[in-house]
């Protein structure tokens, strides 16, 4: 039996993920049998995203992790995005994803120098994706400075809004029982600015409970 695990990803919170649950369907009716799907609201900039890092911690050797596009696994720069990579092949798994191919059933049936060759072309493949997926973050982010600089320019430019990326990420790793100096560093955070916010969510828990 085929084992995956489905990674689903967006960047914020406001963004729907549905669009991309028909991966899930994909790979059930391609033969695999799905062990988990693991949903997230993040920056594929991050590494220290809680549910991909669940999904690795549960990974066993054979299964397959899979994705809608590389972008979706990493958009880091290409040295941390490959150590992405070996902690999932570390696993004893390999990714499946859309617009790669996948040579590691014909370089687990090769031997001799067909093997190293096709090892090495898998190799180059995956780090080209891997790059253009980080160029591609990069070309968006340089897109954006130059819209914030035209819009300051013509005095349109309002200030940055909340951060409220950051926000659900200190909520995500609180609530996942870290503590708030482990928070702070997950993040990038200071300690007060995790005690401010996690103080404010428990407030809006506790009113909506009042409420209800």
């Amino acid at each position: 039996m085929r084992i995956a695990r489905v990674y689903l990803r967006v960047s914020t919170q406001g963004q729907d993920l549905d669009r991309q649950e028909s991966i899930i369907v994909e790979a059930r009716e391609a033969g695999y049998y799905i062990a988990g799907v693991y949903r997230e609201k993040a920056s594929g900039a991050r590494a220290d995203r809680p549910e991909l890092l669940r999904l690795i911690s549960d990974l066993q050797p054979g299964e397959v992790v899979v994705a809608e596009k590389i972008d979706r696994i990493s958009r880091l720069p290409l040295p941390e995005a490959e150590k992405l990579i070996a902690a999932i092949r570390d696993k004893g798994a390999r990714l499946a994803v859309p617009g790669i191919v996948d040579l590691s059933d014909l370089a687990a049936s090769a031997d001799g120098v067909a093997k190293i060759v096709l090892e090495s072309i898998q190799g180059m493949l995956l780090k080209l994706a891997l790059q253009m997926a980080r160029d591609d973050f990069e070309d968006r982010r340089e897109r954006q400075r130059q819209g914030i600089e035209l819009a300051k320019a013509s005095g349109k430019y309002a200030g940055r809004q909340a951060d409220l990326v950051t926000h659900e990420r200190i909520i995500a790793f609180r609530s996942g029982g870290n503590s708030i100096s482990r928070t702070a560093k997950l993040t990038g955070c200071s300690e007060a600015q995790v005690k401010r916010i996690w103080a404010r969510h428990q407030h809006d828990i506790a009113k909506q409970e009042t409420l209800s």
